[in-house]
């Protein structure tokens, strides 16, 4: 107890190089904790742009569909799987999609395209597609051999609202499956190769067109916890209880983006270690420059039969206390600041893309870990820095450090 009074004593003695000191240290715990925030933040509204507004959290396919997605492997009886789905804590709501390939024609162009079947109420609750039409409208309440295209799928084809849209493509029975269709709207999936291949049809238009009444390929589900979507997979599993049948989080179905996400999260690590690098050289200058000028003082201590091991608990008293103010004093700058942009967000200037998204604006997030990682990191970066100039200061030889002026 004796030291650390000492060390109080000793830290404000010197107040402009003590100010300097806990500076360096609150600018980096500051700079720490928004990069961290800004990170996080960033990277979970895209994540939830990327799967709540097109795939899902979570998706249940038939067992290696991802592997290899063919007409065949179809999820049965889906709307009894979405009703056990539905009665699960948590999950906000759940969508069933058809998928095919095939060949669509407008007057005299074609395009590949991607029959995409939707349930139009369920998809717009879960994905908000709705909000996704640009021009033209949604389906109708029937919805009866209605088209909607993507954008660039549009341009393609030279379709406009209110044009015939053939499609051919191959029925489950393997049959040719053909169809006429009227364009009702465009659509933007934030995605530009979804908008250049986009073909959605109704559910039960799907189903006809390619003789799959009563089947999907996927069922997609929006939960209410983007963090705990590995757990709500393994739940969903439980629940559906079909040995054919797999829920799998997005982690897997867009493990690519995933992937992508990581290595970029890499240079927030990166950007933390530059930081706390710094705060270490500014105190371990700090200390050492102290050490060297408290010698004569130092010299006495040990004279007057303070023991090494007290002068260097001394020492690390001294940068503890500096470490707690700056801590202290960049939480309180740090949080309104995080908060702030938590809710204006960082215009960048410019639309940039990832994931097939496109933003302009990036978001910080107010987490314990923004606050948590800074403070160890700039804290035990800095006794640990400490603990050579307090070596220094404890190896002191009276006789000699008495001589110094």
């Amino acid at each position: 107890m004796l030291m650390f009074k000492v060390a109080f004593r000793n830290v404000l003695r010197q107040k402009r190089r003590t100010l300097l000191t806990v500076l360096t240290m609150m600018v980096g715990f500051a700079l720490a904790a928004i990069s961290i925030a800004w990170s996080d933040g960033s990277y979970n509204v895209i994540i939830d742009m990327f799967t709540r507004n097109q795939l899902g959290h979570i998706q249940i396919h038939g067992e290696g569909y991802l592997d290899r997605p063919t007409l065949y492997n179809t999820v049965n009886n889906y709307e009894e799987v979405g009703e056990k789905i539905g009665a699960v804590e948590g999950v906000e709501a759940w969508t069933p999609r058809i998928f095919s390939a095939g060949l669509a024609s407008a007057s005299d162009k074609s395009a590949g395209v991607r029959i995409i079947g939707i349930d139009p109420n369920r998809e717009n609750t879960a994905t908000r597609f709705d909000k996704k039409i640009t021009r033209g409208q949604t389906f109708s309440e029937d919805g009866y051999h209605e088209v909607i295209l993507g954008e660039g799928l549009a341009e393609v084809l030279k379709a406009d609202i209110g044009d015939e849209v053939v499609v051919v493509s191959q029925g489950a029975d393997g049959s040719i499956a053909n169809d006429l269709y009227t364009l009702v709207g465009l659509v933007d999936a934030g995605d530009p190769m979804t908008n250049q291949t986009a073909f959605y049809l109704t559910l039960d238009d799907a189903q006809e067109l390619l003789v799959l009444y009563g089947r999907v390929h996927e069922v997609a589900v929006v939960v209410d916890e983007l963090d705990d979507v590995e757990l709500y997979a393994e739940v969903l599993t439980t629940t559906i209880d079909g040995s054919s049948l797999v829920a799998e989080p997005w982690q897997i179905f867009a493990a690519e983006f995933y992937k992508a996400m990581k290595a970029d999260q890499q240079g927030t690590w990166i950007m933390l270690f530059i930081i706390v690098l710094v705060v270490a050289i500014g105190v371990l200058n700090t200390v050492l420059m102290t050490v060297l000028e408290r010698t004569r003082e130092y010299g006495v201590l040990r004279a007057m039969g303070v023991r090494p091991l007290q002068v260097i608990r001394l020492v690390i008293y001294e940068v503890m206390l500096m470490a707690v103010v700056s801590l202290v004093l960049g939480f309180l700058v740090s949080l309104p600041v995080n908060y702030w942009l938590s809710i204006d967000g960082i215009n960048m200037g410019t639309t940039f893309t990832y994931g097939g998204m496109e933003f302009s604006t990036l978001y910080t997030e107010i987490n314990t870990r923004s606050f948590v990682i800074p403070a160890i990191t700039v804290f035990f970066s800095a006794i640990m820095v400490s603990f050579f100039p307090a070596v220094k200061a404890a190896r002191t030889a009276p006789a000699r450090a008495m001589r110094t002026h």
